[in-house]
């Protein structure tokens, strides 16, 4: 298989994964808080990456270790307990379109700090995505008057860190074994995920019983497959495509997130279905070919680095 048709296939199986992941996490929140649902995922996924990732770690340089840092913070720590609170309190199908803003922030914080060209057409794009999203906030405020929709800044913030982890993975990280970027990631953020965790009344007051188990058993899933395989894949679709390519995997994540909340009764009104499609149209925009040759071609004149 070409990189060309694994990516594709990694798009696709991270859509997903990914799309199935909001609605679980709302099942887990019924057993656990937001913040214990964000550490026990990071602690949960540590573990399983140092089972099987530990020997990939000689392949990260000491050099390379802040950029690991940075991407663990601003793309897995500051988005787990962001988006166990806003899917707390809005739709689960809601907080999946409002994750589909990352690529439009990938293209605008790469032009700014990573220097990456920004053309009329996807600026143009990127206004149409934010309109999208405005009309799409707006309206679940009125479907949804008992919903706080200020919490979708969360979101919104969230997707800025994951937009600086991408240009970071690729600018900084591209030859560095993908499994290795994950476990690194983890294995930092293991001692303050447990340090969270202990702030919590996890320890004294989780109960045992069916709900409880049934939660830790969705945060399990979460670890494991929404977490730990998907990164380490993400993080190697980063590698042989580009920024704007590999966080496009967001705008294909609310198809799945839709499915699942419709499926759990959530409500959608055809307005938001409408929002849906501008911010989808920003993103033909934003996505266009030209643009991924563009980018593609900057980044192979960008100096490797020898891991």
């Amino acid at each position: 298989m070409n990189h060309q048709q694994q990516k594709w296939l990694y798009l696709l199986l991270l859509s997903l994964v990914w799309g199935s992941s909001f609605i679980l996490m709302k099942k887990a929140l019924i057993g656990v808080s937001p913040i214990q649902l964000g550490a026990l995922r990071m602690i949960i996924t540590a573990l399983f990456l140092v089972l099987i990732g530990s020997k990939r770690l000689c392949k990260i340089q000491k050099k390379q270790w802040r950029y690991i840092a940075y991407t663990a913070f601003l793309g897995t720590f500051l988005p787990g307990f962001l988006f166990a609170y806003a899917v707390q309190v809005i739709d689960s199908a809601i907080v999946a379109i409002l994750n589909s803003f990352t690529p439009f922030n990938t293209l605008v914080f790469g032009a700014l700090f990573f220097g990456f060209t920004v053309k009329k057409q996807q600026f143009i794009g990127i206004l149409i995505g934010l309109a999208g999203t405005l009309i799409l906030i707006l309206e679940g405020a009125v479907l949804n008057p008992n919903q706080n929709y200020w919490f979708a800044l969360l979101i919104i913030i969230a997707s800025i860190g994951y937009a600086f982890n991408v240009n970071i993975v690729k600018k900084h990280l591209q030859d560095v074994d993908a499994l290795a970027i994950t476990t690194g990631n983890f294995l930092l953020l293991l001692l303050p995920a447990i340090i969270v965790l202990s702030c919590t009344n996890f320890f004294t007051e989780f109960k045992t019983s069916e709900t409880g188990l049934e939660a830790l058993g969705y945060v399990a899933i979460l670890s494991i497959v929404g977490t730990g395989i998907a990164k380490t894949m993400f993080n190697k679709l980063v590698q042989i495509s580009n920024p704007v390519f590999s966080s496009s995997v967001t705008y294909l994540i609310p198809v799945i997130a839709i499915l699942w909340g419709i499926f759990d009764n959530e409500k959608l009104s055809w307005i938001q279905f409408l929002a849906g499609f501008v911010i989808l149209f920003g993103v033909y925009l934003v996505n266009k070919k030209k643009w991924f040759l563009d980018l593609e071609l900057t980044t192979k004149k960008e100096p490797r680095i020898n891991s």
